[in-house]
């Protein structure tokens, strides 16, 4: 189609990524329920930085059917418990069949608790929230051809994540996280969600 979405069995038009066939039906049930909505909270933006770190150099699906796993894993993302996190936790992390065994991102997760930990409450929120840009400044994408990898927004959260501390969060992981976490609203023209 011309403007870039397809249209499933159900007659919803969504963007490509988002009808992939029967066997990646979690991607369909993203796409249509939260990729793209507002996030607010720290330990649910938190969650989001880190399956996104996870996520680099991998599918979207692994990490969405691996969440539970992570959630488990990660004593549901609750930023205070995992800075708490021992030397133990992060043995028994690396050896968890049910997420990325991956020593420099799990590292990351574990140090971005810590320093996310030491903020005030909400500031997370904040932070993150300030990068998003102004409704309208950017044109209604077409095509996933029109969906930048990284904005000049993104970098500069990721500059800003850096300088506080974090690790894993580079600018495209950052517009990643922008995208998922409904900063921007990168749904193509024509899908059903983007309304």
């Amino acid at each position: 189609m011309s403007d870039g979405v397809v249209i499933g069995p159900d007659g919803l038009a969504r963007c490509p990524w988002g009808l992939e066939d029967e066997s990646r039906a979690d991607y369909r049930r993203y796409h249509d329920t939260e990729w793209g909505v507002p996030v607010h909270g720290d330990d649910v933006l938190f969650e989001r930085i880190c399956l996104e770190a996870f996520q680099s150099g991998l599918s979207w699906l692994t990490i969405l059917r691996r969440r539970e796993g992570f959630r488990t894993a990660f004593a549901g993302f609750s930023i205070a418990k995992v800075a708490a996190f021992t030397e133990t936790d992060e043995a028994r992390l690396l050896a968890d069949p049910g997420i990325i065994r991956n020593r420099a991102k799990i590292g990351a997760a574990l140090a971005n608790a810590k320093v996310a930990a030491e903020w005030a409450p909400g500031e997370l929120t904040s932070l993150v929230w300030s990068f998003a840009p102004a409704a309208g400044a950017r044109p209604v994408p077409r095509t996933a051809a029109d969906v930048p990898p990284l904005t000049a927004e993104s970098t500069a959260l990721s500059k800003e994540l850096k300088r506080r501390g974090f690790r894993f969060v580079g600018p495209t992981t950052a517009y990643a996280l922008m995208q998922a976490c409904g900063l921007v609203n990168d749904h193509l023209a024509g899908c059903h969600v983007r309304g």
